[in-house]
């Protein structure tokens, strides 16, 4: 036999649909903001390494005449060279990233800036998330290490 429908089998099939496209709309905005944010991250953590670099390649190249000491944000004053500093915040600044927040060691292993010896560049910035709801607020950083040659 066929089933006849009726007006309320009909108006309790149109609240199904409702809710349906509800929670498929939740969750589909949802995927997008998530995928957004591991995009945006990802690019940060870029960004970071790729500063990380840039220093690195500026102090192999111009470690013997380095000079002075800089303040490298959160932790305070350090022996850092101001021209690496400044080269390492010029390129995170170009990703978009606040450069007060980034933390900057620039390390001489072997003691001293001659050609020859190495150095050491490590950079961290705490990641500040887009959307506050996601659980995430990793510390981001990259280091690197090469020879000076000049």
């Amino acid at each position: 036999m066929r089933r006849i429908r009726t007006r309320v089998t009909r108006r309790r099939e149109a609240g199904q649909g409702l809710i349906e496209f509800s929670v498929v709309t939740v969750l589909t905005v949802f995927l997008l903001l998530m995928v957004f944010e591991c995009g945006r991250m990802v690019l940060v953590a870029n960004t970071v390494a790729s500063a990380a670099r840039a220093g690195m390649r500026y102090a192999c190249s111009h470690g013997s005449t380095r000079t002075g000491t800089g303040v490298t944000g959160p932790s305070g004053p350090s022996a850092n060279p101001t021209q690496v500093v400044s080269v390492i915040k010029g390129f995170a600044s170009a990703g978009l990233l606040n450069t007060s927040n980034l933390i900057i060691s620039v390390t001489y292993p072997g003691g001293s800036n001659a050609p020859g010896q190495t150095v050491s560049v490590s950079v961290i910035y705490p990641y500040d998330k887009f959307v506050s709801y996601f659980p995430i607020a990793p510390r981001l950083g990259s280091a690197t290490q090469g020879v000076i040659t000049f």
